[in-house]
């Protein structure tokens, strides 16, 4: 395993990978100390320059700039469910959102929209699997690892309508 921890306009963020691909964003914190903490719970090793210039590109993407992210992702350890909706959340459009009902019904299974959820809350890969653009029927913003005011905050970067 491999990371490393980088300066954002947002905070401190971290990325762990493997050599199978990208395994976890560690979102925006106030502190290079506590994305430590957090990527602490796995042994890795300092990489920088396995994550090529990712960096850069999530800086470029939360400067309100539409970056592509097409890093491989190593997403093994989640279930076939978990994987199946991130694939579908993979595929939503920069500056679109798609409800939990929606998902659900892409995976197959139009009646499981909090299961979703659960999935959802259950992404290693915030921002590359863009969770954030996943809202309630109603148009609320559901729910979000980070919060909702950062859920909120990366809309607005993509200047969606809510």
């Amino acid at each position: 395993m491999f990371y490393t921890i980088f300066s954002t306009p947002l905070g401190w963020m971290g990325l762990m990978g493997s050599p199978a691909g990208l395994r976890q964003i560690v979102l925006p914190q106030p502190s290079s100390q506590i994305v430590q903490h957090i990527l602490s719970q796995t042994v890795a090793t300092p990489a920088d320059s396995f994550f090529s210039d990712l960096p850069q590109r999530i800086n470029k993407y939360l400067s309100g700039k539409p970056t592509i992210f097409n890093e491989a992702l190593d997403i093994r350890d989640a279930t076939s469910f978990q994987q199946q909706v991130w694939q579908a959340t993979y595929k939503i459009p920069y500056g679109q959102t798609r409800s939990y009902q929606w998902l659900a019904t892409q995976v197959g299974h139009p009646k499981a929209a909090r299961a979703v959820g659960q999935a959802m809350a259950a992404n290693p890969l915030p921002i590359i699997i863009p969770c954030h653009r996943v809202i309630t029927n109603q148009g609320g913003l559901g729910g979000f690892r980070g919060g909702l005011t950062l859920k909120r905050r990366l809309l607005d970067l993509e200047q969606t309508r809510v």
